[in-house]
């Protein structure tokens, strides 16, 4: 594993520096892309590790961090940490190198050997840069006392370590080249220095990546590109006993995805991402985010979504090893036996679902629902029955009729929290959730005329301002209240947190919950998460604003989830 070593160490450096660097004043990654190959897999790039630094240290999450009663109660349990020498000394050493378009790749996958190649400009003498980037690179080959040098085009180039984790670097002036494979290497020198000026040779004359760049904004502090069509077809050209075995039909999904690429900027102290990812173009839909009538004063979650049931049952195949892939499968299976097709589906419901959080200010915990509207009710009851079903199969589900409505409560054992989920239809909209009176009230918003009509928030300040920073959504648009959330959070937890602290003295020792930060100094620094997504020409493209993006925050939740299972997998 430790020939992944080379690219575990540029890619953490490149993602790292988009919280502790700064971009050049025009970054581009055209000049990247005119020094990597045609038919790269993938690329990281970072243009300028010192703007980006700048950037992050005028945004309002760094704001809120430097906060002083932020600072003291994070005093204990950062005081709890290993000390972080190591950390910061190689803080230091990328302030001294100042690197600039570094950049991360994984050129081609030849025998199982997956090819990287990376670089960087460096400031201030070659001798000074030596002695670091040596520092980094070796320990991450199996035998640094072998050294091997090289004589390329009036270059020097240093090979260090034994196969399979021989690492070839050389320096072209203020840059910095370095690979696993001495003749990529050569080839990068060749293209940096114009010896090779072919550019359809190179990923800059590549017309998937061309696409897909023209959709990055023209200034970012972090971009990544991925073929994945090309990943999948050299892993499926393994030897057998490696090869990573594609189902069929996941194969065909991920063959219509030409390329992915993303980007991430500061925007006015906000954080904003662009993702690209090419695809044929969906059917017709419009998004009529007619589920924002639903909205009140205490909504803190918006979302809505185009659907598609076709690819849903597909998705319910592919995704079947998954707790929520299985569910889905479960879904349309327990459908299907009680006859309700895919035509159903269409002819019963609009394609475009709506999910809404509400919490008002009294409540302990939040409200969640789902809507859809509904095209001929007939046949939207026939699919919400057998999805009832699907739910649990076991479950007693309570049917009534009320103003104009059907509800599905199911009977459930009384507990701590009281949960009934509860799926109500009538002519116009399917309203489900877990709490009944959550239910029903959202259906008594619905009531009202008119298809997209003004409502609490749509009308507040937060909500216009945050729509308002991105262009008109086509398939999806996305919307979290950070202000409110917090504020709710706090107020439902600080009371805990503190009886807890009492009976459980231990908790001390690594956290302090009466230095907990006042509401107030939290939520002056957070404004709303909004997410949108449209398709645009040849692919779709989403793009996220706020003090964290959502696809960062999904990463963030992701991780946490990840750490807690492997924590929970290795426990005795």
């Amino acid at each position: 594993m430790r020939r992944f070593g080379f690219l575990v160490m540029l890619a953490a450096l490149a993602a790292g520096g988009v919280f502790v660097v700064r971009r050049a004043a025009q970054p581009s990654s055209a000049a990247v892309s005119e020094l990597l190959p045609r038919g790269t897999i993938c690329f990281a790039h970072v243009p300028d590790f010192s703007r980006t630094r700048e950037q992050w240290h005028g945004s309002d999450l760094y704001q809120l961090y430097r906060e002083p009663t932020v600072q003291d109660f994070l005093g204990k349990p950062l005081s709890k940490l290993p000390k972080q020498d190591v950390a910061s000394q190689t803080l230091q050493e990328i302030d001294q190198l100042d690197p600039k378009d570094a950049f991360v790749a994984v050129t081609s996958i030849e025998n199982n050997n997956p090819r990287f190649a990376g670089g960087l400009r460096f400031r201030g003498n070659r001798s000074d840069a030596e002695k670091i980037l040596n520092r980094w690179i070796s320990p991450l080959t199996r035998d640094g006392s072998k050294h091997e040098t090289v004589d390329y085009e009036h270059h020097n180039i240093d090979i260090v370590g034994s196969e399979p984790n021989q690492i070839a670097t050389v320096y072209d002036g203020q840059r910095f080249f370095a690979s696993n494979d001495l003749a990529e290497l050569k080839a990068i020198l060749d293209r940096a220095d114009h010896r090779e000026k072919d550019r359809q040779s190179t990923l800059s004359g590549d017309n998937e990546f061309l696409s897909a760049a023209k959709h990055m904004p023209s200034g970012y502090a972090f971009q990544f590109y991925l073929q994945p069509k090309l990943l999948t077809q050299k892993l499926a050209s393994l030897p057998t006993g490696v090869r990573w075995q594609i189902p069929e039909d996941q194969n065909a999904l991920l063959g219509e995805i030409g390329s992915i690429c993303g980007a991430m900027r500061f925007d006015n102290g906000k954080m904003h991402d662009t993702l690209f990812v090419a695809a044929p173009k969906p059917k017709d839909q419009t998004l009529t985010r007619s589920s924002l009538q639903l909205g009140t004063t205490d909504t803190f979650l918006y979302i809505a979504k185009l659907l598609n049931f076709e690819r849903l049952a597909a998705l319910s195949q592919t995704g079947a090893g998954t707790t929520a892939g299985g569910w889905l499968q479960k879904v349309f299976v327990v459908s299907e036996r009680a006859g309700v097709t895919i035509d159903d589906w269409n002819a019963a419901f609009e394609g475009e679902a709506g999910t809404l959080a509400d919490w008002p200010e009294h409540a302990h915990w939040p409200s969640l629902i789902a809507t859809i509207p509904v095209k001929d009710a007939e046949r939207a009851n026939k699919v919400v029955t057998a999805v009832t079903a699907a739910i649990d199969e076991d479950a007693v589900w309570n049917k009534t009729e009320k103003d104009g409505a059907r509800y599905f409560v199911m009977q459930t054992p009384a507990s701590l929290i009281s949960i009934t989920p509860t799926v109500a239809v009538s002519n116009r909209i399917v309203i489900a959730g877990l709490d009944t009176g959550a239910v029903e009230a959202a259906m008594n918003r619905a009531k009202s005329d008119g298809r997209n009509p003004a409502s609490p928030l749509s009308n507040s300040a937060h909500y216009r301002s945050a729509a308002g920073l991105l262009p008109e959504p086509t398939n999806l648009f996305a919307y979290v209240d950070m202000p409110l959330l917090y504020s709710r959070l706090d107020a439902a937890l600080r009371p805990i947190l503190l009886m807890s602290a009492a009976f459980m003295p231990a908790i001390s020792d690594h956290v302090d919950v009466t230095k907990l930060p006042p509401p107030e100094t939290v939520t002056k620094h957070l404004s709303p998460i909004v997410c949108w997504q449209r398709y645009d020409g040849d692919g779709y493209v989403a793009e996220s604003v706020g003090p964290i993006t959502l696809n960062q925050a999904a990463l963030g939740v992701g991780l946490a989830a990840g750490w807690w299972a492997f924590g929970h997998e290795k426990a005795p």
